[in-house]
């Protein structure tokens, strides 16, 4: 889930009167799913407690829960955050790193919220699971950066399957996995995937592919030595949710996570 305004649930909330709903901008747009997951939980909570547990902790909580199901570390996700009465489209569009940026622009938009270049390495390999739209990386397949080629640092094995998965004429919607091997575990196979070029989308294999970088070291280092990613990515997860949170008086606990509360 996208952290626009920091760590408050902004995405949740859907258009209305007073909101221009997030979920609409295009890094959003037909990509972040479970929203009806999140509204079950959200009413399984208030029919236990009801005004207590907020939509930006349950999204905390979700997120650590489906790492350590899914095979990956745990930890406790700092509580107590309140949910915004507000959205941001034009942020979402705007700070949301793109999977098309360079390795300099999504490094910048991280500095800008106090994420540093080991925090960028470690929340990148939660790409160790999940999936992506073939409009996210079909550039990477034929015309690279205008160059009428694909991109050189795509294996040519890997390239030639996804080229079978999103042809040129085919559904930008089409999914695939993140990661070829083990595409519903958490492990660090995301890091030895960039060793062998085969990075999804051209934001991650620029981690080790664009020369001179920091993270490069960082990426072989995780590749290495899972332990290591698992303790970083959990560090890195607690920076992400203490970006400006919502606390004391400041928003509000949402009865419905969809809208603001009297709406």
């Amino acid at each position: 889930m996208a952290k626009i305004q920091g760590c408050d649930g902004s995405i949740l909330l859907d258009n209305s009167s007073t909101i221009v709903t997030e979920k609409d901008a295009g890094p959003n747009s037909n990509s972040v799913r479970g929203f009806g997951v999140v509204d079950n939980i959200k009413t399984a909570v208030e029919n236990s407690c009801a005004g207590v547990v907020s939509c930006a902790d349950i999204l905390a909580i979700a997120a650590q829960v489906s790492v350590t199901l899914s095979g990956g570390p745990t930890w406790n996700a700092l509580l107590g955050r309140r949910d915004s009465t507000t959205a941001n489209l034009a942020g979402a569009n705007t700070n949301l790193p793109s999977p098309f940026a360079s390795l300099s622009n999504i490094t910048a938009k991280f500095s800008a919220v106090g994420l540093d270049t080991t925090d960028l390495v470690a929340l990148s390999g939660g790409h160790t699971f999940g999936r992506a739209k073939c409009s996210s990386f079909s550039s990477r397949l034929y015309n690279f950066s205008g160059t009428g080629s694909p991109d050189p640092t795509l294996n040519s094995t890997y390239l030639a399957t996804l080229q079978q998965t999103c042809p040129q004429n085919g559904s930008s919607n089409t999914l695939t996995n993140f990661d070829p091997t083990t595409p519903d575990t958490f492990d660090s196979n995301y890091f030895s995937n960039l060793q062998n070029n085969n990075g999804l989308l051209q934001s991650d294999q620029e981690l080790f592919s664009t020369s001179g970088a920091s993270t490069i070291s960082i990426v072989n280092s995780f590749s290495s030595n899972q332990t290591a990613f698992f303790q970083s990515f959990v560090t890195s997860m607690i920076n992400m949710g203490n970006i400006s949170p919502l606390t004391g008086t400041n928003g509000q606990i949402r009865s419905d996570c969809k809208k603001v509360n009297g709406s």
